[in-house]
């Protein structure tokens, strides 16, 4: 048999103008991979940049997350944009690819050069999860180019002053705003209500529009508030929160209240 899964696609989707919601997979459980993906998450973004999670994990993540919700596009954070390593995460079945720290468009270049199939850009071919093992080539050589999410993360002052020709690179379809190393990069580290920052992210959103290109950020803490804030101010491609820290924060919320004296309760 070589009929193909039904797979999640994005891409329509942002092209048609919805907001998207996902979170961060940093744990490498597959266990939470799964629950979060039955849990109704568009995507879910396995961390392969801060995380120990290698490519082989990542692999049984992507099945993880086909297994809870066929319709949760599974999203790798790379840890660089070279050819060699970008190719083999897409070959184990990323629905897209969030590249990190790029600065220029010379990577955000190479990052579309390695995700996308001749005559576009120069990936390989061979047998693996993503073309069925070998069952689906032809079919999926035609549908990666139209349908893999290819995001750049604007997470340095550098790429804020170069976003213009950053976003001019054809093939990008999504700038995505890392907050944590954002202000880091502008001394001013954690502080997100920063006028300097907030000046930073209002130049990526009118950039993307500009050039029809999807704004993203990641709303770190899961504070369903905030995020909704972030969607208000045009961010389509939201990333809420990642499984470590929603494991940690519901920890310290429920030891907090059943430890207070007064209880409340």
């Amino acid at each position: 048999m070589n009929s193909s899964p039904a797979q999640p696609n994005l891409l329509r989707r942002l092209r048609a103008g919805d907001s998207i919601l996902g979170s961060w997979l940093n744990s490498g459980s597959p266990m939470l991979a799964e629950l979060m993906a039955s849990c109704g998450f568009d995507f879910l973004c396995v961390d392969a940049e801060h995380s120990a999670v290698d490519l082989s994990e990542t692999q049984r993540l992507f099945q993880a997350i086909r297994s809870g919700n066929t319709a949760c596009a599974a999203l790798v954070r790379l840890h660089g944009v070279d050819y060699a390593l970008v190719k083999r995460y897409l070959d184990a079945g990323a629905d897209g690819v969030i590249a990190p720290l790029v600065r220029s468009a010379t990577e955000a270049r190479q990052l579309v050069q390695a995700c996308k199939y001749p005559p576009v850009g120069m990936r390989g071919v061979g047998f693996c999860r993503a073309n069925g093992y070998g069952l689906r080539v032809e079919e999926e050589f035609r549908r990666a180019n139209e349908e893999v999410l290819v995001a750049v993360q604007i997470e340095h002052i550098d790429a804020v002053e170069a976003i213009d020709e950053i976003l001019s690179v054809p093939g990008i379809d999504a700038a995505f705003i890392g907050p944590y190393d954002l202000t880091a990069s502008m001394g001013i580290p954690a502080q997100f209500s920063h006028a300097e920052y907030l000046a930073a992210r209002a130049k990526v959103l009118s950039a993307c529009a500009r050039h029809r290109i999807v704004p993203g950020i990641h709303a770190v803490q899961p504070d369903p508030e905030a995020a909704e804030r972030l969607l208000k101010e045009g961010y389509r491609f939201l990333a809420y929160s990642l499984d470590i820290t929603m494991v940690s924060t519901s920890c310290q919320r429920g030891l907090a209240y059943l430890r207070n004296p007064a209880g409340g309760h």
